[in-house]
């Protein structure tokens, strides 16, 4: 599910032509896309991910540049390509002001112009640098952190504007605990030799990005242990990942005057006057302590401190586009953080930043492309597929009461679908880039993001808005609009085409890792209080809901059992919507699919039949491997669980896995009946 802060990481885009739902495999003379994966060495008895991916595994090593390697790389490889295309020829088309063919050409020259830029030095950011030189008190501070604000550079303030938890017709300022550079408060505390280092290297990069700005190595040495000191105060604040997991415990209404009276040394009232804040009377404060703690570090903390943290956030918002030494240094901090050992080309680090500030301009162009209105209505009927396949479910559930269960199926019917595309693009036109400066047109970017989200505030929810572009490999669940959104880059398998894949490997892949997993979030342990319109409330009965969380608690416990790299274990409070979803909509997917004239005529291809390839079809989604370095980090910070386990987990909750597989008691998938998970 998404609200600004709750992003759902699932998947993004690659293949020649997307596939499609509802096709029969033809001749083809490429290898089947999922026997060639296979590690027939490993029983699917004992790990299946091992068995179903192993041999892609083994051929394919992680290369130097990357984290980890596996099938959302290659689809975001092929895409990256493309989207490199697309951006040379707009750079060379010679399009009028305006277009979005002039914005993206002129991006991306100014981007890959690394001789202007080494010249450029810090020029275009040096009015932010010098005004937080320039801070003399309180009061400009508090007006520096609400310009950096505008400017993309979020320091202290968790501020965004989101729809009301409680009343999705209404937009408000939602506040959450924020002020941490290491993303998760536990890097701040545990001590094994992992952390230790990471926390040597977070010293090491603020004080290497401030002798690059000019400051003097002893000044920048000191700065840095004060700014590491800063933030571990403000870290005690911060709930565990899994605290912040309860809607309902994360929800406090305040009014700006409260609001200001908690935070007076923040001098809110100037920012939102500055900014232009105006809106309801009301904000959602999610995690209020933090905000008490960050009064306390504004009014305490010496100024001398705040000013080399502000300065730090600035070099590193825009370390990629200043000259090659500070990108160089961030490499360096971030190979010891996810393990890649080589910095990704210019041309890779250019499309990162051209995607997140105008990925919807791309978009456009991409989808006249990679994309039709055929294609988009073939996963919309899947998802139909999908749906139903829920209805029938939660109308046989045995735990669920008729009351829940009417809400539940009202729910799910007013589940709205956006799918491959917006039917309305975002209107780009006041964004000015130019060929001037890469600096320059990040600021440009950020403002205009800033000004479109804050508009947002005090006027009517626009229900058809995306938070991602259509190339994007990933999909979300949006509790407050009560929806899923699939864009096309979700649909890809790399280098098939939609007449070789055949239903099982689609009802798999698509129907069962993303359709039904993002339907799913409607119902896990977050999605399932929120009610048909988006509002947070409690529709379920006491005993409903108390038969919900023991059923939950099942998976839990299941999952805190995974030991994922040396003493690293998951969090299977913290992952369980996720858990859920997966097995969710492997379920569903199930269900669409055994109705298939496939799964009925049971003939093999490759040797497989076709239920053994539903199982490796949703498997195929999660094929790849990871540096223990990234592992030991999503653990931390990530509501996903590692891919093998999103594998091996749910499937050994799957009744049909077991007589589709012949999973035998004694094996290491085999669970007895009494202890799999049996929600939904």
């Amino acid at each position: 599910m998404i609200s600004y802060m709750r992003i759902i990481f699932c998947l993004s885009i690659a293949s020649l032509l997307l596939f499609g739902a509802c096709r029969q495999k033809s001749v083809s003379l490429k290898p089947d896309v999922v026997s060639v994966n296979l590690d027939t060495t490993i029983s699917p008895s004992d790990d299946f991910f091992s068995y179903a991916n192993g041999g892609w595994i083994k051929k394919n090593p992680i290369p130097a540049e990357q984290t980890s390697w596996g099938i959302g790389n290659l689809v975001i490889e092929e895409n990256l390509k493309r989207l490199r295309t697309l951006s040379e020829n707009a750079a060379k088309s010679g399009a009028s002001k305006g277009s979005a063919q002039q914005k993206i050409g002129d991006f991306w020259t100014a981007a890959m112009d690394s001789v202007t830029i080494e010249k450029q030095g810090l020029k275009f950011l040096q009015p932010l640098l010098d005004e937080v030189a320039g801070i003399k008190d309180g009061a400009g501070l508090a007006k520096a952190i609400g310009d950096l604000h505008k400017n993309g550079v979020t320091t202290v303030l968790g501020m965004f504007p989101a729809q009301d938890d409680k009343n999705s017709e209404s937009m408000v300022l939602n506040f959450y605990q924020y002020g941490l550079f290491l993303r998760e408060r536990e890097y701040y505390f545990k001590m094994d030799s992992s952390h230790l280092a990471i926390r040597e290297a977070y010293k090491k990069l603020i004080k290497d990005y401030l002798v690059l700005s000019g400051v003097d190595a002893a000044t920048a040495g000191l700065s840095a242990e004060k700014i590491l000191a800063l933030e571990t105060r403000l870290a005690k604040s911060h709930r565990k990942l899994e605290d912040t997991r309860d809607p309902f415990k994360n929800y406090y209404k305040f009014s700006k005057k409260s609001l200001f009276d908690m935070l007076p040394s923040a001098g809110l009232p100037e920012i939102f006057n500055d900014l232009k804040i105006a809106g309801p009377d009301s904000v959602i404060i999610h995690q209020p302590e933090y905000y008490q703690a960050l009064q306390n570090e504004m009014k305490s903390a010496p100024l001398s401190d705040w000013k080399a943290y502000l300065q730090f956030r600035i070099l590193n918002q825009f370390s990629r586009a200043l000259p090659d030494t500070f990108g160089r240094a961030s490499f360096a901090f971030s190979s010891i953080l996810y393990g890649a050992k080589e910095r990704k080309p210019r041309w890779k680090r250019v499309l990162g930043d051209e995607e997140e500030q105008m990925g919807e301009l791309l978009g456009q162009l991409f989808v006249k492309e990679y994309f039709n209105e055929t294609v988009k209505k073939r996963y919309s009927d899947l998802v139909e597929a999908i749906r139903d396949a829920y209805r029938e479910r939660i109308n046989k559930l045995q735990w669920m009461g008729d009351s829940t269960k009417k809400k539940a199926l009202e729910k799910l019917a007013s589940m709205k679908k956006k799918v491959g595309f917006p039917d309305k693009w975002k209107d780009f036109t006041s964004m000015n880039i130019s060929r001037e400066s890469y600096v320059q047109n990040l600021l440009e970017a950020k403002q205009w993001w800033f000004r479109y989200n804050i508009n947002k505030l005090g006027k009517p929810v626009d229900r058809d808005d995306w938070d991602m572009s259509p190339q994007t490999y990933n999909a979300y669940y949006n509790p407050s609009n009560n929806e899923i959104v699939l864009p096309a880059g979700i649909f890809t398998v790399p280098g098939y085409r939609d007449e070789e894949l055949d239903d099982a490997v689609v009802y798999g892949y698509a129907a069962a890792s993303t359709i039904g997993h993002e339907i799913t979030h409607g119902f896990d342990d977050q999605g399932k209080s929120f009610d048909a319109m988006g509002n947070l409330t409690n529709w379920w009965t006491s005993n409903d809901e108390s038969q919900f969380n023991k059923r939950a608690d099942v998976m839990v416990q299941q999952f805190n059992k995974f030991v994922v790299v040396d003493t690293f274990r998951i969090n299977g409070k913290a992952t369980l919507g996720e858990n859920m979803a997966d097995l969710g909509g492997i379920l569903l997917g199930w269900d669409a699919f055994i109705k298939t004239e496939q799964y009925r005529k049971n003939e093999k291809i490759a040797g497989l039949t076709p239920a053994q390839r539903y199982f490796l079809g949703y498997s195929l989604g999660w094929l790849g491997q990871t540096r223990e370095e990234s592992l030991r980090d999503q653990v931390l910070t990530d509501v996903h669980s590692p891919a093998r386990f999103r594998v091996n987990g749910p499937f050994a909750s799957v009744d049909a896995f077991y007589s589709t597989f012949n999973i035998q008691p004694g094996t290491k998938m085999f669970l007895p009946d009494s202890s799999r998970v049996r929600v939904w």
